[in-house]
């Protein structure tokens, strides 16, 4: 009877928490995994979303940098081998050259706004503004963008599920990307479950922003820690 070799370990725990559920909110948008079944690649110009990252898997790996295709110009970024951690990114809905293919993914309900947050804070938006047309009145939205329409209808669908709102998809003539909005109401709705807690791992730079639009409505307390 030969004796078996230990099981091959990888660089991350993979069990699902709301850290984890973070950093896979995160791949989905700035993340891509080499077609070589073994390296997972994070890019983000902002230093704090790659330790976030970091953070986010309890992995300790330096920050390189990587050249752009499209302009030429070097851009931070955490490149590790897991193969592991690859395949199970792969079973969950995560691809290769996933930009404009990938649809539903397999993340538990309970994590679902920790993932959520993720992905807001690689692709998403927050922009506020006074309308003119009314006295006093401070509008603001919040808004997820991606190449691939299915993606962007089951962010929807799922948002619709988790806490009841409807928001709108935009794919105007001659623009690559799909964008799911939400207006005021219901972008408080979102911001209370994303943010529930002032502990959650979140890029400052977009909490703050929010932040500052909250208090001029008077609306801190869908932020805790406002």
């Amino acid at each position: 009877m030969g004796l078996r070799g230990p099981k091959p370990k990888g660089k991350v725990k993979i069990k699902w928490s709301q850290n984890f559920a973070y950093a896979i909110g995160l791949l989905v948008t700035d993340g891509n995994l080499s077609p070589n079944g073994r390296h997972i690649v994070f890019v983000s110009k902002d230093e704090e979303q790659l330790l976030n990252f970091s953070k986010a898997l309890d992995i300790n790996v330096p920050i390189s940098h990587t050249c752009s295709g499209y302009t030429g110009k070097l851009t931070p970024r955490i490149q590790f081998s897991d193969s592991l951690f690859w395949n199970y990114l792969l079973s969950i809905g995560i691809t290769p050259n996933k930009s404009k293919t990938i649809g539903s993914l397999a993340v538990p309900k309970k994590y679902f706004m920790d993932f959520l947050r993720g992905v807001f804070d690689g692709d998403g938006s927050f922009y506020s503004y006074f309308d003119p047309r009314w006295k006093s009145s401070f509008m603001f939205y919040i808004s997820f963008v991606s190449a691939s329409g299915k993606h962007i209808m089951w962010l929807r669908k799922k948002l619709k599920e988790h806490i009841g709102v409807e928001g709108h998809v935009t794919h105007g003539k001659g623009v690559s990307v799909y964008q799911l909005k939400y207006a005021k109401r219901e972008s408080l709705k979102i911001l209370k479950n994303m943010y529930y807690s002032d502990s959650v791992i979140s890029l400052s730079r977009k909490r703050k922003k929010i932040e500052k639009a909250l208090k001029v409505t008077g609306s801190e307390k869908y932020m805790p820690g406002c």
